[in-house]
């Protein structure tokens, strides 16, 4: 991790956006519009990417999935810090970001995988959590790279990580 917050890049460009929570998510995770939930006074709703089930749709959810990305942010104006869980109906901001960008993604820790995080790796999105995990062969997207080695981690933590774009590398 780089610093104390998610968001590294000393001049952002991308866009804030206010949002209302489902679930618990910390800050770093990846974040979805929750489908046909009514804005409320134009704020709509955010759940962790992956978590929020179309009904209408018979299309298939998998880790590594292309999507849009956003970014949960910390509650910077409460004093949050950045592994200060929301809590569910809470207003939050999530971050757009754009290629090149840095930020301290939360990276889900798999039992028993040994997953060691290389400088230079990519990531991809875990469906369901909303968490980076090594990017497989299968998946269509990795939009993130790691910028910092960690070994043997024992926990979800956070990943000093570079945006590669939605599409990924």
């Amino acid at each position: 991790m780089k610093g104390t917050r998610i968001l590294v890049t000393a001049t952002p460009k991308g866009h804030y956006e206010e949002v209302i929570i489902v679930g618990t998510p910390k800050p770093g995770t990846l974040m979805e519009i929750t489908p046909e939930v009514a804005h409320v006074a134009g704020v709509f709703s955010y759940g962790a990417y992956g978590t929020t089930a179309y009904d209408g749709g018979d299309f298939v959810e998998n880790d590594g999935n292309r999507k849009a990305i956003a970014i949960l942010v910390e509650k910077d104006d409460e004093g949050g810090i950045y592994s200060d869980a929301y809590a569910a109906g809470d207003r939050a901001r999530i971050y757009w970001p754009l290629m090149g960008e840095q930020f301290n993604m939360l990276v889900e820790d798999v039992a028993g995988t040994g997953d060691d995080f290389k400088i230079g790796e990519e990531l991809m999105a875990d469906n369901g959590t909303g968490k980076l995990l090594t990017a497989d062969t299968d998946a269509e997207a990795h939009p993130f790279t790691s910028l910092e080695a960690i070994t043997n981690p024992t926990a979800d933590h956070w990943l000093w990580c570079r945006f590669n774009g939605a599409g990924g590398a």
